[in-house]
């Protein structure tokens, strides 16, 4: 139990980590576009205080981490206004996009930085420092998980916003109702996913793009600390 305990520990920073610069990144592109409402509402900042969710970022997880679940959460959104977008059609799809792509670089960082831990080592590491390799194993899969998680075209995923953006006017206008009821969408697709693990939502949709891309990144860690131990 204490394992678990430490574990779950060590889990939930790294969530938070990885929510809160998701969020941020939607900000500062919809600051660069043009929209200045996060910024606004000082929702600019890495300060977790202002985008955490109790529920979301430390309940969710946390319980996910101790039963074994596949670990994710979300934060408050950080406030977006299309309207404000000097090109509104295709800002959003950057803002949308930025999230996502801020965890696939905090990934590659924790990669690098993995490899870079392991080549330095002259023993098998132990204590503080085991927990420490655990936690950027950890980082690096929660932060592509939760990308690809992201890229689901299902409003109000990241993806949804970037599909709106690449289909049709006349498409994008009716893909636009479902909006209102995202989060039923959401919460149906969780429920779904614990109510019928048979169907492997998660291993057949998710788990391939993202068990690939954390092959690559382990792969850049082993090469990092061969260079790195010689």
């Amino acid at each position: 139990m204490t394992e678990t305990l430490i574990l779950a520990a060590v889990l939930i920073p790294c969530l938070v980590i990885a929510i809160v610069c998701h969020e941020v990144a939607h900000g500062w592109m919809a600051l660069a576009l043009g929209d200045p409402t996060a910024k606004n509402q000082r929702r600019l900042t890495l300060n977790p205080v202002r985008h955490v969710d109790p529920v979301g970022t430390l309940l969710v997880p946390g319980m996910l981490a101790i039963v074994g679940g596949p670990v994710f959460g979300w934060a408050k959104p950080v406030p977006v206004r299309k309207d404000r977008l000097r090109n509104p059609r295709y800002g959003m799809m950057a803002v949308a996009a930025a999230g996502p792509g801020t965890n696939f670089l905090l990934a590659l960082i924790g990669g690098i930085l993995l490899g870079l831990i392991a080549g330095s080592l002259s023993a098998p590491p132990q204590g503080a420092l085991e927990w420490a390799i655990t936690g950027l194993q950890y980082f690096i899969l929660i932060n592509i998980f939760l990308a690809f998680f992201n890229l689901l075209p299902i409003p109000p995923f990241d993806g949804s916003h970037i599909l709106e953006g690449l289909l049709p006017r006349r498409w994008a206008a009716q893909y636009d109702k479902l909006r209102p009821i995202g989060m039923i969408l959401f919460v149906l697709l969780i429920a779904a996913t614990w109510a019928f693990p048979q169907w492997g939502l998660i291993e057949k949709v998710i788990w391939p793009p993202v068990a690939w891309l954390r092959e690559h990144v382990m792969q850049l860690a082993i090469f990092i600390a061969q260079a790195v131990g010689g």
